[in-house]
């Protein structure tokens, strides 16, 4: 395809030199360009691609897309657009064919459950034969092949040159997590959504956004922007209601004259529980759906769980399954890494980890597992550093509040100072009227340990509880790394749970 095809695509500000070559591929990194490919000088968090410029023409870039001009080499051929990564989202879907025309497309945004839905929704679309792709948190997986994601959406470019190798492969659906940072950096510009999904919002990458309120408006754009534009004759938007920015989400998806349906606890939902049972079995019941019921049986756990399969209900009614097929789908999803995933073990403890990093996620998971058990709940956890700073003591309040016995520990701390952070989230335990406990403290009391060493912390968790009591280790979930200073370590939660467990003789093979 010719440069001058890529055009027509949208009015462009300016163009120059020669229009008329072909173009061999797009990329937004000089390093990686080749000659023949066209490079977008795109301003990232540490650099202005407009600065490689020259590096990119000297590799043979046959063009640049810029958002100003500036002094480049006689004969160069430059486009000039206003949002250089919008550019580069629409040309990366024609490059690439378009394939998310051809496949049913579903988008996921909030900010928790994002991972347990694209699971749910994974096993649904399969259990009706519609052979899904999954792009997310975890990883990147089709027809059996899995890549781990480095980005919970990737740029526009990987996004579209994944899409079409799925496609290639023989995906016929494709379900894909959308962050708040994607939606702001255009990543999936040209992707014509068939569904999108609003979880929840609560706080999170206040480092990245400027207030809640910018937040949630990044978050309306997969419906009030994207999905609105698709090019899929029928589209639909399914939204929580329970939740505060859900109901201002459903006001809009409505002024954009889109198809909604809304979920939730209440009657008030189109979807909504009839009659659950929930206990450390899992969750089954009956859900009212449409203009009719599903009877479903799910081996996840939780409150928050009933949201996320209500949710996934939601996406299979919009894409016109059936619900006996969703319902399958449902009840062959047997766990999602790292949310509230099971540790098993002989002593009669509930060992659950969870992503839970944020202070709505961590209160949402132990208000749910808190009925699971009759006796104690110890919850470890730390919080991430270089990162919102004001969540941490929030967090601390929360698990002091929701927990009989906390140990306090280190997550990612990063470049920051681990007892810093460690301190800053001990403010708010101590606000709730925990107090501190000696390191060989065996006493049943409520109070909490401050431990800095993940491994340790885990140990003196499992070696405290007693049969009958409930252990959360919460925030790094399926994460099989921690980040200290600039180095990554290997460290699975699960995996030094069972290790743990082990050494105490109570690790079930």
């Amino acid at each position: 395809m010719r440069l001058r095809d890529f055009l027509a695509l949208e009015e462009v500000e300016e163009a120059q030199g020669n229009l008329d070559q072909e173009v061999t591929g797009l990329a937004y990194d000089s390093r990686r360009l080749r000659a023949g490919e066209i490079f977008f000088a795109i301003s990232g968090e540490r650099f202005d691609g407009h600065e490689f410029i020259p590096q990119a023409l000297q590799t043979g870039a046959a063009g640049v897309v810029v958002a100003h001009k500036g002094s480049w080499p006689q004969g160069t051929t430059w486009i000039r657009t206003k949002e250089v990564r919008r550019t580069m989202g629409l040309w990366g879907a024609y490059f690439y064919g378009r394939p998310s025309r051809r496949m049913k497309l579903v988008g996921i945004t909030g900010t928790n459950g994002k991972t347990t839905v694209t699971y749910l929704v994974e096993s649904i679309l399969s259990a009706a034969g519609l052979e899904p792709g999954v792009i997310g948190t975890i990883d990147y997986r089709y027809r059996g092949r899995h890549t781990p994601s480095h980005h919970t959406t990737p740029e526009s470019l990987e996004l579209q040159s994944l899409l079409a190798e799925m496609e290639t492969a023989g995906a016929q659906s494709v379900a894909i997590e959308v962050s708040s940072h994607a939606l702001v950096q255009e990543r999936v510009r040209g992707i014509d959504f068939d569904v999108a999904l609003f979880t929840n919002l609560s706080r999170d990458h206040l480092d990245y956004h400027a207030s809640m309120d910018d937040y949630f408006l990044a978050k309306s754009r997969l419906f009030t922007d994207y999905l609105k534009v698709s090019a899929k004759a029928k589209k639909a938007a399914v939204i929580y209601g329970g939740d505060a920015r859900g109901m201002e989400l459903l006001s809009k998806v409505h002024d954009a004259g889109l198809e909604a349906w809304s979920y939730g606890e209440e009657n008030e939902w189109d979807i909504h529980p009839v009659k659950v049972q929930s206990d450390v079995a899992g969750l089954r019941g009956q859900l009212k759906f449409m203009s009719g019921y599903v009877d479903f049986s799910s081996p996840l756990i939780g409150a928050a769980n009933l949201q996320n399969i209500m949710g996934a209900v939601g996406i299979g009614g919009c894409l016109g399954l059936p619900a006996d097929v969703i319902a399958k789908g449902i009840q062959r999803l047997r766990s999602v890494p790292g949310r509230l995933e099971k540790v098993e073990n002989n002593l009669g403890i509930s060992i659950l980890v969870d992503y839970a990093h944020t202070p709505d996620a961590l209160e949402k998971v132990l208000n749910a597992v808190r009925p699971l058990t009759q006796r104690r709940v110890f919850t470890v956890f730390g919080c991430g550093g270089d990162r919102d700073r004001g969540k941490r003591p929030l967090m601390g309040e929360i698990a002091a509040r929701l927990s009989d016995l906390v140990v306090l520990t280190s997550d990612n701390p990063r470049t920051e100072e681990p007892l810093r952070i460690m301190a800053e989230i001990e403010d708010g335990i101590q606000k709730a009227g925990f107090k501190r406990l000696g390191d060989d403290s065996t006493q049943t009391e409520r109070g909490y340990w401050v431990q800095e060493d993940r491994r340790t912390a885990i140990r003196i968790a499992l070696r405290a509880a007693q049969r009958g009591d409930l252990v959360l280790i919460a925030g790094k979930g399926h994460e099989d790394y921690q980040i200290l200073g600039t180095k990554k370590i290997r460290f699975d939660d699960r995996e030094v749970a069972r290790e743990e467990l082990s050494q105490i003789g109570g690790h079930n093979g």
